[in-house]
């Protein structure tokens, strides 16, 4: 029945539970819960969600540190939540691993569109990365072949 695997970070219970509430109703299974930015980590390395909704000024965690670390690793999609506009927050999500941004209080009409694109947009990463590294092995394969001709071609004149 349940789809993707979400983890909320939020320093509010209530919050966290309504939201809950409104994910399960759409499909979704919230696989755990966090506080703080030490517990987000924690539980992200922990349960591998498929995404995480987080608060943007979790405590304990300066900035988007977390996101950061989350993204270094490639363990999820983060999608901040915040109780207002910060517009510092803004800019520093636009240059960092967020992939999508909303404000509270937050209804399925903006939530739902937003998960999607940041699972599709991070699934199409991961996608990219691989290509890419596939690509570069083609190509320092290819170069070594290409190293051997000559060395056999110079041996033979």
């Amino acid at each position: 029945m349940f789809g993707r695997r979400v983890l909320l970070a939020d320093p509010d219970p209530e919050f966290r539970r309504k939201l809950k509430d409104l994910l399960r109703q759409h499909g979704y299974l919230v696989v755990a819960e966090a506080e703080d930015g030490r517990s987000t980590l924690q539980a992200a390395f922990r349960s591998q969600p498929d995404l995480i909704i987080m608060e943007g000024k979790i405590p304990g965690s300066k900035g988007l540190e977390v996101a950061r670390l989350i993204e270094e690793n490639r363990l999820a999609p983060v999608v901040l939540v915040t109780s207002h506009t910060h517009r510092e927050l803004v800019e520093e999500a636009k240059f960092s691993s967020v992939y999508g941004y909303l404000t509270k209080p937050i209804d399925d009409n903006s939530l739902i569109p937003t998960i999607e694109m940041a699972l599709a947009t991070f699934k199409r990463l991961i996608r990219i990365e691989e290509e890419n590294r596939k690509l570069r092995k083609k190509l320092e394969e290819k170069t070594l072949v290409e190293r051997a001709k000559r060395l056999l071609m110079e041996k033979k004149v």
